[in-house]
């Protein structure tokens, strides 16, 4: 028997105007984890799309050689029946179904006419030991957080007898403990003699768990490195992705040029009803000109409450005190557009639900937030329309081949540059960044730091709240941290580490 449960030889997958893959080899061997990394449009996703069978056979070139044999997948259930499970970033659960009914969807357990709906649970409650989840299987999806729901997916995958599972970007809405618990699980379903493939763009995570890292780029095998046998670093594998060493991930602001007071938030406290208690308990912080603050806490401190709070979009709850001050002016702001008026603008971490029109183009996507500016009576002048989104794909570097393709069809990193253009467009004084480069990859993640000290530099000011503590660290000039809806403690850029940080964000009140 080969040492290999997977051979991928000369992959190809065009697509029309592009060649997503190219030549693409790609092995893994039995019982490893298997990291795949490459910036975003690298073909990472691409790749395992054509493993499972979503592009079925005859849809692209090459052989699939699994378990010694070559495949002809014609679509998932077929990958599924040999073994192969694949878990997507965006989670496939229904919400409102309990949890044996989501791991046994598709693949109920009959007998006779009928569902057997006791050796359901039964079994649900076995795989549900496999990823250490000690909870009632009957109840509802929605009732889980997102770290335990990615458990719940890895448990559907179980329960159809996986032998190879693919994990794309599994960690990249988890905290960090949600993290490291998720990563516990697959070394322990390597153990059980479960094959892993994982998509990542953590790079530290990477390093940690693999046994076998493949790099692609330009939908093209750059590489692949046993990390079992050479001691591998960041700075090894960003190299490869992006075709040239990046010595500082996190760029040095040439102008650091920051001013007074711009921006004020005094005794801030907003109340959930529904929860039956306030959930922001009198914030103060305060925003210097061109200034990057960043804003750091546990999962459930109440940062993105927060910002939702600034930009006047406050669902379910209400603000019961406090005061804003920008520009030496208290502010009133009752709505999104009212924020947008007074020169406030937050960046979405739901860049798909919330920050982007998925069925929209980088044209209308760019306009849309101050649409008005080129309005005259009812009528938008389109040709000052193209002009300013032609311009924002070239003055930040909006990889599409042109303002009229759909933002849907667009990378990751090229979605959230999209979203920030939409941003500049406004001007605003203050801008807010909610997880500005979650899921993006190490390029794209250096190209937005970059654009926030241009930014900066030109006088704007920048709140960013980020889970990764090393990207606070790297761009803040000071952050403030919180813990359970308040303010915790205030760092300079000289005072932050991530044993101080961390101190303030399990501290209570």
């Amino acid at each position: 028997m080969s040492d290999f449960i997977l051979e991928m030889k000369n992959i190809t997958k065009t697509f029309p105007g592009v060649r997503a893959l190219d030549n693409v080899n790609f092995s893994v061997k039995r019982g490893e984890i298997h990291c795949l990394v490459g910036e975003n449009g690298a073909g990472k996703s691409t790749l395992m799309k054509v493993l499972s069978g979503v592009y079925g056979y005859g849809s692209y070139e090459g052989d699939i050689v699994y378990n010694g044999e070559v495949q002809q997948f014609k679509g998932i259930a077929d990958s599924e029946a040999k073994g192969i499970g694949i878990i997507y970033q965006e989670l496939a659960l229904i919400p409102e179904l309990s949890v044996y009914e989501n791991i046994f969807f598709g693949h109920e357990i009959i007998k006779g006419r009928s569902i057997d709906w006791n050796e359901t649970i039964s079994r649900s409650s076995d795989v549900l030991k496999k990823v250490r989840l000690d909870i009632d299987p009957s109840t509802k999806v929605k009732n889980f957080g997102v770290g335990k729901q990615q458990l719940i997916e890895i448990a559907k995958a179980l329960s159809k007898d996986v032998k190879l599972l693919i994990l794309d970007e599994p960690t990249a809405s988890l905290n960090e403990d949600d993290s490291e618990n998720l990563l516990k699980i697959i070394r322990e379903l390597k153990e059980q003699g479960v094959s892993c493939i994982m998509i990542s763009h953590k790079l530290k995570e990477v390093i940690e768990i693999a046994d076998t890292i493949t790099v692609l780029r330009d939908g093209a095998t750059i590489c692949s490195m046993d990390v079992t046998k050479e001691k591998i670093n960041e700075a090894d594998i960003i190299k490869h992705m992006v075709g040239r060493e990046i010595s500082n991930i996190y760029p040095e602001r040439e102008n650091k040029n920051i001013g007074d007071v711009i921006f004020e938030i005094k005794d801030w406290t907003a109340y959930d009803p529904k929860k039956g208690r306030e959930i922001l308990h009198k914030v103060n912080m305060n925003v210097r000109k061109g200034e990057i603050v960043g804003l750091q806490g546990l999962m459930g401190a109440g940062r993105t409450e927060l910002a939702l709070s600034l930009f006047g979009n406050t669902p379910g709850y209400k603000i019961t005190s406090g005061e804003l001050v920008l520009d030496g002016k208290t502010l009133s702001i009752k709505s999104p557009k009212g924020a947008i008026k007074e020169g406030i603008a937050y960046v979405s971490e739901d860049r798909k639900g919330n920050g982007l029109v998925l069925i929209q183009d980088v044209k209308y996507n760019n306009t849309i937030a101050n649409l008005e500016s080129l309005t005259k009576g009812l009528v938008i002048n389109q040709n000052e329309e193209i002009k300013i989104a032609n311009e924002y794909k070239e003055s930040i570097n909006i990889k599409t081949p042109s303002i009229e393709q759909k933002v849907g069809n667009l990378s990751g990193g090229n979605q959230q540059k999209v979203q920030l253009a939409k941003w500049m467009f406004v001007s605003p004084k203050i801008l807010i960044l909610d997880e500005p480069t979650r899921g993006i990859d190490v390029g794209a993640k250096f190209e937005i730091y970059t654009l926030m000290n241009r930014l900066v530099e030109e006088g704007m000011s920048i709140i960013m709240i980020s889970s990764e503590l090393s990207e606070v660290l790297g761009m803040s000039d000071r952050l403030y941290v919180m813990s359970e809806g308040t303010i915790t403690g205030e760092l300079t850029r000289e005072e932050a580490s991530e044993e101080k940080v961390m101190a303030l964000a399990i501290k209570s009140e």
